[in-house]
């Protein structure tokens, strides 16, 4: 029950703080804030937590649950540097598949809604 609560907690907080940025700054200026912001804690979270044995509950906490609420962008860009560290040419197909796939799917979505 306890890595259940850990990401509701962190994924309600992260919610809240994009929504806090997004009314305070607007449009497409806040998802480009929160996208790079979340990478770069992402980034900062992923680093500290390497070699540590007791790091399940912050991963849990702060990495899916806060900034899978901030932003997931920055589970994709964690994803695409740890392929890019073993196998670049799949993190490459991985990433083109991401951006493509995501934007097809967006304007599939809009067609049939309307």
């Amino acid at each position: 029950m306890m890595p259940w609560l850990l990401v509701f907690l962190g994924g309600g907080t992260g919610a809240l703080l994009r929504h806090g940025i997004g009314k305070a700054v607007g449009g497409t200026g806040a998802t480009l804030l929160v996208n790079v912001t979340g990478c770069f804690l992402m980034g900062l979270l992923a680093g500290w937590l390497m070699g540590r044995e007791q790091g399940e509950s912050w991963r849990l906490l702060l990495g899916v649950g806060l900034l899978g609420g901030f932003t997931t962008f920055s589970a994709f860009a964690l994803d695409f540097a740890t392929l890019w560290r073993d196998q670049p040419w799949v993190a490459i197909g991985y990433c083109a598949a991401s951006v493509l796939g995501s934007l097809a799917a967006m304007f599939a979505g809009l067609s049939l809604s309307r």
